[in-house]
């Protein structure tokens, strides 16, 4: 992919809001709202993220729209039948839905997880399959996390949790996949730098 073709870059510190500001807005509006205004704001939040990504990019990039299109339907289910649920099973479909398309993706001999982070890391095709591997087993982990923290606490509880638990569970997760990146970067030549 030649640079022209790349989608435009977004600052970190916008891209880092735009990712999570729906659901800091989420844990905000549950304090004052409740889970069903809360799942409103939401709802209304993640699709103002994800239109004001496309306006700077003109990307769409698939798992912020796959997760959009998920907390619309659960989000509206939830409201709709006044069943939070729906709100409550949703972060469980789409940790299975993403481990189970890398782990596909990965059986099917397609790196996906290289098609969403080619532009960011550079690794070569073992790097790719270690961190695919990694990703999904991680993903199918907070599912099972997911399900605990539901079924056994108050929502308030499971509300802070999507943020002060998942949020820094997922960044740590994350960074220590460092060590990986590195030993398997692909080092790029001078013409392609």
């Amino acid at each position: 992919m030649d640079a022209k073709d790349k989608p435009p870059q977004i600052n970190p510190l916008l891209k880092i809001a735009l990712d999570l500001g729906p659901l800091v807005l989420f844990f905000i509006a549950n304090g004052r709202f409740g889970i069903f205004g809360a799942t409103g704001v939401f709802m209304v939040a993640t699709v103002a993220a994800l239109a004001t990504g496309y306006v700077l990019t003109r990307h769409l990039p698939v798992m912020p729209l796959v997760t959009a299109i998920i907390v619309l339907i659960f989000g509206g289910l939830t409201i709709y039948l006044q069943d939070e649920t729906f709100i409550k099973i949703k972060p469980t479909i789409i940790y299975v839905l993403f481990g189970a398309v890398l782990l596909g993706g990965q059986i099917m001999g397609k790196p996906l997880l290289a098609m969403v982070f080619d532009q960011m890391f550079h690794l070569n095709p073992e790097g790719w399959r270690k961190l695919t591997i990694r990703w999904a087993v991680f993903f199918f982990a907070l599912a099972v996390l997911n399900e605990i923290v539901w079924r056994t606490q108050t929502t308030d509880t499971w509300v802070a949790f999507k943020v002060f638990g998942f949020m820094p569970l997922t960044f740590i997760f994350a960074a220590a996949q460092y060590p990986l990146l590195q030993k398997y970067a692909v080092k790029e030549s001078a013409s392609d730098a």
